[in-house]
């Protein structure tokens, strides 16, 4: 009974996000009404008969790897706050670009950005980097929403190909059912649906983008602190590569020192450091904090093992490529968590195209990863809707890569 309720509230709370602009009530705040209450009711009315330890331990892994992901949410997008409160990131644009470009050209130049800077550095950071390059021009709103949907995306498959690049692609390379020789084929796969997409996207484009001429001094303050965010992200990398330190520990160390350094820089007309954590969109950090809640109730109850029986009656191909769609709705962590968990046996060539699938399908509805939920936050007219007038495109986008990952694979497999 307990279970039905809660999957009950679920349902309603993902409804809630998906007409937010009807009800004009903040997703931050359904999300993190109905991910409380359901955990509050499983303490009241034990779930399968549990002791109030043995939830408090689930909540405890769950709140776990809530608060690893928030708190590297919260110190990436810190540095992001202040290079850009700096303009050090417009600056930066306009040094690599022209003075005018096309608007299709910038769609591609969009594209290959996100795309690879998600490869090295994780996709929330690469989200927030590539959402302030657009955001820093002077764009329509229907054309500011299709370079948002592109770098969504772009850094979704940017990310599956690299152990650091992507949580799914790191969970199943650690269960040993790939190797990183075996994850470099998504690579080629990955970028041709990035570039479909961006072909689509762009096929009504014809403008031109013009950047400011005026040439934006960039402080040799805001260099050292752009420094260290990269040696952040490039150090978090080979920690976790070489030693397995966590990426939140390190993101947080990096983040220590930019502090302490800017608080030794010249800093006469500048606020302290520290100040700029208050430029974090917290309301993005509770809509992320609910929906784990939600997710992490849907896994205790269940409901994420039941898919897992499809591989009994359909071929692991297909399940496979469902199974993008289905992490479009459900976070991919705890899904793809109960597929290895499940006990399905695949070969290596299945096991890449499901890695493929959880981590770009996501890119399906803007709700199916973080870097979505963190476009959101940062583009103003990105939501549910707008997002899904794209879909046909998206979907497209991300058939072209699958089919290509079981080629790619096939034939280095071979």
């Amino acid at each position: 009974m307990i279970n039905t309720v809660i999957l009950i509230l679920v349902i309603i709370s993902f409804l809630m996000i998906i007409t937010e602009d009807l009800i004009h009530i903040n997703k931050a705040k359904t999300t993190l009404f109905f991910g409380t209450l359901c955990w509050i009711l499983a303490f009241i009315f034990p779930i399968n008969n549990n002791l109030a330890s043995e939830t408090t331990h689930q909540l405890n892994e769950n709140l776990l790897e809530i608060a690893t992901l928030w708190l590297f949410l919260m110190s990436a997008m810190t540095f992001v706050a202040y290079l850009n409160s700096k303009g050090f990131i417009s600056a930066l644009v306009q040094r690599i670009l022209p003075e005018r470009i096309s608007e299709r050209g910038l769609m591609f130049v969009i594209a290959i950005f996100a795309f690879v800077f998600s490869s090295f550095a994780d996709n929330v950071t690469a989200t927030l980097v590539s959402i302030a390059v657009v955001m820093n021009l002077q764009l329509e709103v229907k054309k500011r929403l299709k370079y948002a949907t592109l770098i969504i995306f772009s850094v979704n498959s940017g990310g599956v190909s690299l152990i650091t690049g992507d949580v799914t692609t790191l969970m199943i390379f650690l269960e040993n059912k790939v190797t990183i020789s075996n994850l470099l084929i998504l690579i080629l796969p990955s970028f041709l649906g990035v570039l479909t997409l961006a072909s689509l996207l762009s096929m009504k484009l014809s403008g031109e983008v013009k950047l400011a001429q005026t040439r934006i001094k960039i402080a040799k303050s805001d260099i050292v602190i752009a420094l260290i965010f990269v040696l952040t992200i490039s150090g978090t990398l080979l920690a976790n590569v070489l030693f397995h330190i966590p990426p939140v520990l390190t993101f947080l160390f990096g983040l220590s020192i930019m502090f302490l350094v800017a608080n030794l820089l010249p800093n006469k007309n500048n606020q302290d450091a520290l100040n700029y954590i208050r430029e974090v969109e917290y309301d993005a950090l509770l809509f992320f904090l609910g929906v784990l809640l939600l997710v992490g109730i849907l896994k205790e109850i269940g409901v994420l093992n039941g898919f897992t029986q499809l591989y009994q009656y359909l071929p692991a191909i297909t399940v496979n490529y469902l199974v993008g769609f289905m992490s479009s709705v459900i976070d991919n962590v705890p899904l793809t968590a109960a597929l290895l968990k499940s006990g399905v046996d695949m070969k290596i060539t299945e096991w890449l195209m499901l890695t493929y699938a959880t981590g770009v399908g996501g890119s399906i509805l803007v709700i199916g990863s973080a870097a979505g939920i963190i476009a959101m936050s940062k583009v103003k007219g990105l939501n549910f809707i707008s997002y899904l007038r794209n879909a046909i495109y998206l979907i497209i986008a991300y058939t072209v890569g699958y089919i290509g990952v079981y080629f790619a694979a096939n034939w280095a497999l071979a």
